[in-house]
């Protein structure tokens, strides 16, 4: 592919440094080319405010037909949309698949999210009327992780441009193929020119976006860039962020009666996508004794049926890190925690088949001290003991984040102390921490976000509430 930068003219080759990028998966080559410009940058963000007006002055109606055509021609590219997701990020096909399913999914949600949401109504008065409106900010600068390259900034572009936003969508730089099929699939549906515009590339790329003259952030990724976008933008009331930044996720397993079924659940909500979800469990939190050491004599055998493949093996359950660096980073991780007192039970490796693919670990950390809170993005699960279920949602809620927390119990007064008690945007009974439903909100509390959830919640932060008292005349 040698096509770079969307601007109102159409594809432009990038005019920055070079860019390209090697799948993690078979080492082939996806992407080679150069990243934008900051003239580049600057020209998207004029395109994007350009064409803002006449978008916002479109009826309704009007921006949910164009954005269900999107929907369509996604669906029509569905099979080339996850083989560039698969072959950019190694995630798995099947797994690919269902991400481009929900890319297509998103719209007809966010159509209904901005009726709820952010739509209009009157109220009748003794004067008259009262009337509720909703406005656009004007041009959403979206920042794209690596993870899900196409539906989660999808979740962010489609509700944007459904309120009558403009967006310059920088994508992630290890999946710049994926918003190409994106973009066309936008223009295929009928979104006028300058409505969505990307610019390619890393940092620079990112930074020049940041520094244009945007009125909103848009991002999804970890919790160092979200804090220093927000730093960025401290004494900025004017420009909206939408901040999700990640999580140190717990998850309590208390005194299921299905030991098999508790591994099932643990293992999917640590070690799916390779680990390489924001929510995923990092830490387990277990009772004192045999239902404890069960849970974990049976982790470390499912452990070792996990199959790992590349991108496009049809029985694997695992794929590729997203690069060799992370890897790295994950072994570095676990052997600091060992250095801290953690005694692996099982040991994370990296695999024959390549830098990037690394096998699950299992680390007991009863008698560790001075444990960092933070985010391994990689199949690495702690565990944690505790002498009663109190205890164990005290440990859960001791970190900086709260996106994602889950409880495995039988007992019903075990759920409805936990739910009133964890501190997780998303908390889950008896079902993996990285289970999310498109129709409900999507975010939690402390450093995983600003308080602006996505998902069902988006509507809210792409429009503003503009109410009015109308006299009759």
């Amino acid at each position: 592919m040698s096509q770079h930068v969307l601007l109102a003219s159409g594809w432009a080759a990038g005019e920055g440094s070079a860019l390209s990028r090697v799948s993690p998966s078979d080492g082939e080559m996806v992407w080679d080319g150069a990243s934008a410009s900051p003239a580049q940058v600057d020209r998207a963000v004029s395109d994007a405010r350009s064409a803002q007006a006449d978008w916002a002055e479109r009826s309704q109606a009007d921006r949910n037909e164009i954005m269900l055509r999107y929907a369509e021609r996604l669906k029509e590219k569905a099979e080339d949309l996850a083989i560039a997701i698969s072959r950019s990020t190694g995630k798995l096909l099947w797994e690919s698949k269902t991400e481009a399913s929900a890319m297509a999914g998103k719209v007809g949600i966010s159509i209904k999210s901005m009726e709820a949401r952010a739509g209009a109504s009157d109220a009748s008065t003794d004067f008259g009327r009262l009337e509720l409106r909703h406005r656009p900010h004007g041009v959403m600068a979206v920042l794209g992780p690596f993870n899900f390259p196409g539906h989660l900034p999808n979740g962010h572009i489609v509700p944007a441009l459904l309120a009558g936003n403009t967006c310059v969508f920088k994508p992630s730089e290890f999946a710049p193929n994926v918003a190409q099929i994106m973009a066309e699939a936008f223009l295929e549906a009928g979104l006028p020119s300058g409505c969505l515009t990307i610019v390619n590339g890393g940092r620079d790329a990112g930074a020049a976006l940041l520094q244009a003259d945007v009125n909103g952030v848009l991002f999804t990724g970890s919790s160092n860039t979200g804090t220093a976008i927000h730093k960025m933008f401290a004494g900025r009331p004017d420009v909206i962020l939408a901040l999700e930044m990640g999580g140190n996720n717990p998850l309590i397993a208390w005194e299921h009666d299905d030991i098999a079924t508790t591994v099932d659940t643990i293992a999917t909500s640590a070690f799916i996508t390779t680990g390489q979800r924001c929510s995923c469990a990092r830490r387990l939190i277990l009772p004192e004794g045999r239902f404890g050491d069960q849970v974990v004599e049976g982790l470390s055998e499912k452990i070792k049926t996990i199959s790992i493949g590349r991108w496009d093996d049809p029985d694997a359950y695992m794929g590729s890190l997203i690069n060799d660096q992370a890897a790295k980073r994950a072994k570095l991780f676990e052997a600091d925690l060992i250095e801290r007192g953690g005694k692996s039970v099982v040991g994370m490796q990296i695999m024959d088949l390549g830098d990037a693919f690394v096998t699950p670990g299992l680390i007991d950390m009863s008698d560790a001290n001075d444990i960092p809170d933070e985010e391994l993005f990689g199949p690495f699960l702690q565990v944690f003991r505790a002498s009663s279920l109190e205890d164990a949602v005290t440990l859960a809620n001791q970190t900086k984040y709260g996106l994602a927390g889950g409880l495995i119990s039988t007992r019903t007064e075990d759920w409805a102390y936990a739910r009133k008690h964890m501190r997780a945007g998303i908390l889950n009974l008896n079902r993996p921490t990285t289970g999310a439903a498109s129709n409900m909100p999507f975010g939690g509390p402390g450093l995983s976000g600003n308080a602006r959830p996505g998902a069902w919640y988006a509507a809210d932060y792409c429009a503003w509430p503009q109410a009015s008292q109308v006299a009759d005349r």
